[in-house]
């Protein structure tokens, strides 16, 4: 079957409003938030429901068409990059909370539904839903169980495969199933497990069970500023070691407050080489004890300043400028790169050098903004198109990615491998490993169509193992070559 009779099966289907072809409006769907890489899709489709979303798929299947399922946009691996002459299905028009039970704890949302927009429902009785992605106002729960994101409260809460109950998919041949259930104590293979985190490669969700949490009895943020980014790593280190959890400990470099500082006014330290953000929640005693123990340890550590947040509006300000330290680059660069490793929390300090290294030998700057309570480091590489430093940006970009795995971490925390660091999985993962991984995601979908060229390396293109070459998406669009 040809694209065009596919597009006159599908507008049958889905109606004309659920169909777009028009070459200005595909652009809108050609990467994700990782802007460095596009490709405009050959038909976008618009479904209204889990029905839709299965005769969608079934056609794609039938016609051979490779599909993407692409939430908000948001991600940052190029994981939502559609494939040259394939198709994107965008999740978006499914947004309905369809069940809220505070009994149980739990709420039943479609795909579309924004993260922020469970806890907003949720709110009035007492609950919320813990994974909080710095983009969470926008990003759709679809979305977090692709990538298994996390957020800043990662630390306590854990990452988004914690807090699901059961997920219904439609599978790449269309076929529709329910992965987990009622109970988190089901027998058999954890095949929720095995979807949550394969980036769209194993199929489509369209409604997930989440878990709800109480909203902790106390808050309190504390804010402490050090001359060194290694003073700030090593009271993170203490933090733990003292068997204190914080809800949250971030941290962000002088550059990172630079911008955020220009753009929300957060009333951060601009003289401060590290700035560190560490939450508490729980019951009010607790949170009071291990509050006053956080303070000395920062102090110890030589804090040049400890503030604590004095009300819920500036606790909400402190963290608006956290959350909005991706965005507010734009203040001082023109484009960058944003990776996301791992590292042991007793090497922060150490990774933090090297990568300081890495960017002075490369010219380019890194801002460092990173959850790290648990080593998930987000270090934002600088660079300008006009000056012509994309692929020395890009280059260095890897080499911090690989930096992690070197020091015991891993090329992701959150954001996924995607098409951005497709190629480095060989560094992570031995070519046993790989196969493994291949031999499921071929188990889901024999044929390779769903989301192909994503988290798995392509034979040969990036050079890992040898094998027969398929062409790697990228190729197939113009955009890379084979040398």
């Amino acid at each position: 079957m040809d694209l065009a009779r596919l597009r006159d099966e599908l507008v049958d289907a889905l109606g004309t409003d659920g169909v777009i072809d028009d070459p200005m409006r595909l652009r809108t769907y050609e990467c994700d938030g990782l802007t460095g890489y596009r490709v405009v899709p050959a038909l976008v489709l618009l479904p209204r429901s889990a029905v839709e979303v299965a005769v969608a798929v079934r056609a794609c299947a039938r016609a051979g068409v490779p599909f993407v399922a692409r939430g908000a946009g948001t991600g940052l691996s190029g994981g939502a990059l559609p494939v040259a002459g394939g198709v994107v299905i965008s999740l978006q028009r499914l947004r309905s909370i369809t069940d809220i039970d505070p009994v149980n704890r739990r709420a039943t949302v479609e795909p579309g539904v924004t993260n922020l927009d469970i806890t907003r429902a949720a709110a009035g009785h007492g609950l919320y839903f813990a994974p909080d992605p710095s983009s969470q106002l926008v990003c759709t729960v679809g979305g977090n169980v692709a990538e298994n994101s996390g957020g800043a409260h990662c630390l306590k809460y854990g990452f988004t495969v914690h807090h699901i109950h059961s997920i219904d998919v439609v599978l790449p041949d269309g076929s529709a199933t329910t992965l987990g259930g009622d109970s988190n104590l089901a027998a058999g293979y954890d095949l929720l497990g095995a979807f949550i985190g394969s980036e769209g490669t194993l199929g489509i969700v369209t409604s997930i069970t989440v878990n709800l949490l109480p909203c902790p009895a106390a808050v309190q943020t504390l804010v402490a500023d050090f001359d060194s980014v290694e003073q700030a790593g090593d009271t993170v280190t203490a933090i733990i070691a003292a068997g204190i959890v914080p809800a949250a400990v971030e941290m962000m470099d002088a550059l990172a407050v630079e911008a955020v500082e220009a753009a929300v006014a957060a009333g951060y330290n601009r003289d401060a080489a590290a700035t560190l953000i560490v939450e508490l929640d729980g019951p009010a005693d607790d949170v009071a004890s291990d509050l006053a123990e956080v303070e000395q340890l920062c102090r110890r550590h030589s804090s040049i300043a400890v503030r604590v947040a004095g009300s819920a509006a500036e606790r909400a300000t402190v963290w608006k400028g956290r959350k909005a330290a991706f965005a507010a680059m734009g203040r001082i660069s023109p484009s960058y790169f944003v990776q996301d490793g791992v590292v042991p929390r007793t090497r922060l300090a150490e990774a933090l050098a090297r990568i300081g290294a890495l960017a002075d030998e490369a010219g380019l700057r890194v801002a460092n903004v990173f959850h790290a309570g648990d080593g998930n480091l987000h270090p934002l590489v600088l660079y300008s198109d006009a000056r012509g430093e994309h692929d020395t940006a890009e280059q260095l970009s890897t080499a911090i990615a690989e930096l992690c795995v070197e020091l015991g971490g891993s090329l992701s925390g959150e954001h996924g491998i995607g098409t951005d660091k497709v190629c480095s999985m060989p560094r992570q993962f031995t070519d046993d490993d790989l196969a493994t991984m291949s031999r499921l995601r071929r188990a889901f979908d024999p044929r390779g169509l769903c989301n192909p060229g994503k988290l798995l390396p392509t034979p040969r293109l990036c050079g890992e193992r040898p094998g027969p070459h398929r062409p790697h998406p990228l190729e197939t669009a113009g955009l890379i070559e084979r040398m």
